[in-house]
């Protein structure tokens, strides 16, 4: 039999107490419904009562209750002294591991009136996009069959474009157009990882990379200097977010930069820049470093349903991803990739539009924050999305549980962390509207007293200095 930790269950678990009725009846049609799916599967050793009572901040009656409620279905057995797991035949036979990353689950969810803090992105698509669909219509036509795996060939040219711009010698054999960044990163992942492989990121950092890296069996190492790192192991990839790294907006500098590009050698290094264009004190964006693998996305700076994504890699690469993307989707929205031309075509308008909102949106929730969680800390971003908050010697984790049955769903730091720390962490999004960035904290300002008032909390795992 093979035990599951509280984190594992509890981001399996994921808006769980967000309807209406008892507690422990939420609790135990979520786990019906995990037990029903194959999701936890015959044998699963669920945790003692008292650690996921801890981990879910409810009592432990609560979670005694959706056990016993279970048992008596015949989807558990319990015994005295060895514990609670799923019965054989209690459920679907097992399933394949899917994530349980809480960005992800929260997605999932279908639409139940929770405030969406756990992922961040722009919250509506602007005037602009609208506009570019417009125009790209009129693209539309001619001899097209209309598959086009490495990308249609007049967004490819823009994009090599715009690098030359920046200063990059880039062709159109050297971009390759995805579905967004994260299939971007998925790609490269299936090319360049194997099981067993080594692969070195950054702490902490985007945790949709980390379930990629997870999902093919790669081990993850993460470290502070990642130029240090690399004098001393040779990984198989190298993934890092040199510009307002996600979740703590941090940055390499120039020469930071150079000098990981030199360390990494012939070792494949990955630069995730798809914040790199929301500076907030309105610098441009630095140029980008050859000789690296880079990502890019519009998904941050136009909005998440423009699910256009870039590589950028040498030509032989580009060909072979392009294979890849072929046998998933034969290529992506040819409309969408018009209307990619079309902002790209204004591109610095787009951006400004972008930052001016975001730096307001930021402005906002600092102050909010300021004047009704006086206890959290925070360094306001330079650049990006979220803001990177600390809790004071609380588990973050068991506190976004809360959180979540105050109507706000926000995502704890560990989750971020392979090291296992940034446990007292909460990743704080200011991408919504500044009515909707109230409302927000209100409700965890409510959680926060709630939380403070009960009787148990899960003991906090020491986090690392960021």
């Amino acid at each position: 039999m093979k035990p599951i930790s509280v984190d594992d269950l509890a981001g399996r678990l994921g808006r769980w107490s967000a309807g209406r009725g008892s507690l422990y009846l939420l609790l135990a049609a979520r786990l019906r419904e995990l037990v029903d799916e194959g999701l936890l599967p015959a044998g699963t050793v669920l945790p003692p009562d008292r650690s996921l009572a801890a981990g879910l901040a409810v009592g432990r009656t609560t979670v005694i209750a959706a056990y016993d409620l279970l048992r008596q279905e015949g989807r558990l057995t319990r015994r005295r002294g060895s514990g609670t797991w799923v019965s054989p035949g209690g459920g679907a036979a097992a399933a394949r591991a899917e994530t349980a990353n809480p960005m992800f689950v929260n997605l999932l969810e279908p639409p139940d009136g929770v405030l969406q803090f756990a992922c961040a992105g722009p919250s509506a698509p602007p005037p602009r996009l609208v506009e570019a669909q417009r125009r790209a219509v009129d693209r539309l036509g001619g001899d097209d069959l209309g598959y086009h795996p490495s990308g249609h060939p007049v967004l490819r040219a823009a994009l090599a474009t715009r690098y030359r711009d920046l200063g990059v010698p880039t062709t159109a054999a050297q971009v390759l157009v995805t579905t967004g960044a994260q299939q971007a990163l998925a790609l490269l992942t299936r090319a360049l990882v194997r099981p067993g492989d080594e692969v070195l990121v950054e702490a902490p950092t985007y945790p949709g990379a980390l379930d990629l890296f997870r999902e093919v069996g790669a081990v993850v190492r993460a470290t502070d200097d990642l130029a240090d790192a690399l004098a001393r192991s040779t990984p198989a990839l190298v993934y890092a977010m040199p510009s307002f790294r996600n979740p703590t907006g941090s940055s390499l500098s120039a020469l930071e930069r150079t000098r990981l590009a030199r360390s990494a050698g012939d070792v494949p290094l990955v630069f995730d820049e798809v914040l790199a264009d929301l500076d907030l004190t309105g610098a441009p964006a630095p140029p980008p470093t050859p000789g690296v693998i880079t990502v890019g996305s519009l998904s941050k700076v136009v909005w998440g349903g423009l699910r256009v994504g870039w590589v950028r890699a040498d030509a032989a690469l580009v060909a072979r991803l392009a294979r890849f993307k072929a046998v998933h989707d034969l290529g992506g929205a040819v409309l969408d990739q018009f209307a990619a031309v079309e902002l790209l075509a204004d591109f610095d308008a787009v951006r400004s539009e972008r930052v001016t909102a975001l730096r307001r949106q930021h402005d906002h929730l600092c102050a909010r924050l300021r004047e009704e969680l006086p206890e959290w800390g925070f360094t306001p971003a330079e650049g990006g999305q979220t803001l990177w908050v600390r809790l004071p010697g609380v588990d973050a984790a068991s506190y976004a549980q809360v959180a979540l049955r105050h109507g706000v769903a926000v995502l704890p730091g560990a989750s971020l962390d392979p090291t296992g720390g940034s446990g007292d962490r909460l990743r704080v999004p200011f991408t919504a509207a500044p009515a909707v960035i109230s409302a927000a904290v209100a409700a965890l300002a409510d959680a926060w007293r709630a939380f403070g008032a009960e009787s148990t909390r899960r003991p906090l795992v020491p986090s690392m200095s960021v």
